[in-house]
C-alpha cells in the first residue's frame, strides 16, 4: 500500500494533468465557437464577393510582391577591405607563376582590360612593367610578339590614353572616332583642315603600298614641313590624326616606331562594326568596374577617359538594376564632406589577406588615376619628369612600392646598362610601413635587376629609405646623387599627349 504522502502526490499529479487537459478542451471549444460566428468561416454569412481567392491567384499575388524591387541599403566597406578588393581585381592575389608564357600574359591583360603605352625608358618601358608587377620576371620578347606581330590579337588606340586593346574592341571606340574627328577634322582653323592635301596623299600611299612607317612614306609628294609639336612633321601628324579618327590602325612596331596601315588592312570586318555610343559606354563602364573591383563614378569614367558624365551615370544605373554593380560606401571616401557614392562589381572578391610585393609603373591601373590612389592608399603621387631637377621631391621617375595590401614607399630606378647596374637613385618610405618592408623591397629589386639583365644593384643616398634598403641588400654598392637625366619625352606618344 502506498503511503499517505505518496497517495496525495499521485492525486496532485492526476489533478494537474486532468485540469490542464480540461483547460485545453475549453480553449479549443471557445476557438471553434468564435470561428463559427466569424463571417469569414460561416457558410451562411459569406457571400460570393467575400470568397477567398483561388490558390493560383494567391500565388500570383505572392510572386508579384516577391519580384518587386526594393531599395537596398549600401553595404559598408572599410578602407582596408576596399584596397584588398581593388588589388584582387588587378590580379595581385595570385601567386606568381614559375614560368610565364602567352597564356599568363593574356590572362593578366584581360584582367586589366587595357595596357597603357609610354615612351619613358629609364628603367624599362612602361608597358612592360604592369606584367612584371603581377607575374614576376618574364621574357619581354614574348610580349612584343603578342602585341606587335603582324595579325596580333591586340591593337593600339586612344583607350585610356595611347593603349593596347584587344583587336575585337575596335568598334567599342567608334564614338571616340567621331568625337575626335569633330574636334580636329571639321573645324576650319584646325591643323587637319589646313593640311588636307598631305592627309589625302598619306591615305593614297597607304592604300597603294600597304603598311608603312612614317619614314617610309614618299615625302617628295607631300608638302611636309617641320612644326613645333615635338618636331613631328606633317606626315607623322597626319598619320596620328587618321589613327585617332579610326581610318588608320597601327599594324605593328619596329623597335618602338609604329607601322601604320588603313584600318581595313588590320582590323577584321566584324571588329570594325561601330557599337552605338550608349551601348559602348555601358560596356566600358562594366569593364572598368570589373578591373577596379570597387570604384566611384569618377574612377569608372577615368579608366577609359569618358567625358560624358551623364552617360556614365546612366550606365551605372543600368548595371545596378541588372545586378552587375552593388552600391557601397567606403570608410574615408568622401565628396564635399559626404560619403562618396561607390559601387562594387558582382564578381569582385574580398580576400582575407593579401601578401603582394611589387614595383608599380606610374601608368599602372592601380595608381594611374591619382585621386583614386590617394583615396585607396593615402598616397599622394605625381610624376616629376617635367619638374626641374632642383625642385623634385622624390626623383625623376619614382615607382610606387606595394607591400602587402598597401603602398609603403617609392623608388626612383635607372638601368645603367653600360655598367650592368640597377641604380636606386632615391628611395622614400610612406607612413605605416611594416617592419619587413626593406627586406621585401630588396628582394624585388634583385628580381628586377635580373629581369633586366643587370648584374648588380647600387643604392644612392637620397631619401629616408636608402640606408634601410642598402642594409637589406647586404653588400650593395652605394653611389652619390647625380643630376644627369634623359630629356623629357611626350607622354602617350601621340598628338593627344
Amino acid at each position: 500500500m502506498p503511503s499517505r504522502c505518496e497517495a496525495r502526490w499521485a492525486g496532485r499529479r492526476r489533478c494537474r494533468w486532468s485540469c490542464s487537459c480540461a483547460a485545453r478542451r475549453r480553449r479549443r471549444r471557445c476557438a471553434a465557437f468564435r470561428r463559427s460566428r466569424s463571417p469569414r468561416h460561416s457558410r451562411v454569412a459569406r457571400s460570393a464577393s467575400d470568397a477567398r481567392p483561388p490558390v493560383s491567384e494567391r500565388l500570383a499575388r505572392l510572386c508579384a510582391v516577391s519580384l518587386t524591387p526594393t531599395p537596398k541599403r549600401s553595404a559598408r566597406l572599410s578602407g582596408a577591405e576596399a584596397r584588398r578588393i581593388a588589388l584582387a581585381a588587378q590580379g595581385f592575389t595570385r601567386q606568381r607563376p614559375a614560368v610565364v608564357g602567352t597564356r599568363q600574359l593574356n590572362l593578366a591583360l584581360a584582367r586589366m582590360a587595357t595596357l597603357q603605352i609610354d615612351s619613358v625608358n629609364v628603367f624599362a618601358r612602361s608597358h612592360y612593367l604592369p606584367l612584371f608587377s603581377r607575374l614576376g620576371a618574364y621574357d619581354t620578347g614574348l610580349l612584343d610578339r603578342l602585341l606587335f606581330a603582324r595579325r596580333a590579337p591586340y591593337t593600339e588606340y586612344w583607350a585610356h590614353v595611347a593603349s593596347f586593346i584587344p583587336l575585337g574592341d575596335w568598334g567599342l571606340f567608334a564614338f571616340r572616332h567621331d568625337d575626335l574627328r569633330a574636334r580636329y577634322g571639321q573645324r576650319a582653323q584646325r591643323w587637319f583642315h589646313e593640311h588636307r592635301g598631305v592627309v589625302e596623299d598619306v591615305r593614297a600611299q597607304l592604300a597603294a603600298r600597304g603598311p608603312l612607317r612614317p619614314a617610309e612614306i614618299d615625302r617628295e609628294t607631300t608638302t611636309a614641313q617641320r612644326g613645333p609639336w615635338w618636331d613631328w612633321d606633317a606626315v607623322k601628324r597626319a598619320l596620328e590624326y587618321l589613327w585617332l579618327f579610326g581610318e588608320v590602325a597601327v599594324a605593328g612596331r619596329r623597335g618602338f616606331e609604329r607601322t601604320y596601315a588603313l584600318v581595313e588592312h588590320v582590323i577584321p570586318d566584324a571588329a570594325r562594326a561601330p557599337v552605338p555610343r550608349e551601348v559602348a559606354i555601358r560596356e566600358l563602364v562594366a569593364r572598368a568596374a570589373a578591373a577596379y573591383g570597387v570604384a566611384t563614378a569618377s574612377d569608372l569614367a577615368d579608366y577609359w577617359r569618358l567625358a560624358d558624365r551623364p552617360a556614365v551615370l546612366r550606365a551605372i544605373t543600368d548595371h545596378v538594376e541588372a545586378g552587375t554593380l552593388e552600391p557601397v560606401t567606403v570608410a574615408g571616401w568622401q565628396t564635399a564632406g559626404r560619403p562618396a557614392a561607390a559601387w562594387r562589381h558582382r564578381d569582385a572578391t574580398l580576400p582575407r589577406r593579401l601578401d603582394a610585393t611589387a614595383l608599380l609603373t606610374p601608368f599602372d591601373p592601380v595608381v594611374w588615376f591619382r585621386d583614386r590612389a590617394e583615396r585607396l592608399f593615402d598616397f599622394e603621387y605625381r610624376i616629376e619628369i617635367y619638374t626641374p631637377a632642383h625642385k623634385r621631391r622624390y626623383g625623376y621617375y619614382s615607382l610606387p612600392v606595394l607591400v602587402g595590401d598597401d603602398i609603403v614607399g617609392r623608388v626612383d630606378l635607372k638601368a645603367d646598362r653600360a655598367r650592368s647596374t640597377l641604380l636606386v637613385q632615391s628611395a622614400w618610405w610612406e607612413h605605416g610601413r611594416p617592419a619587413h618592408a626593406a627586406e621585401r623591397l630588396a628582394q624585388e629589386l634583385r628580381l628586377a635587376a635580373r629581369w633586366q639583365g643587370l648584374e648588380r644593384v647600387s643604392v644612392g643616398r637620397w631619401g629616408d629609405a636608402t640606408d634601410d634598403i642598402a642594409d637589406a641588400l647586404s653588400g650593395a654598392l652605394r653611389h652619390e646623387r647625380t643630376t644627369a637625366e634623359p630629356a623629357p619625352v611626350p607622354v602617350g606618344d601621340t598628338v593627344e599627349g
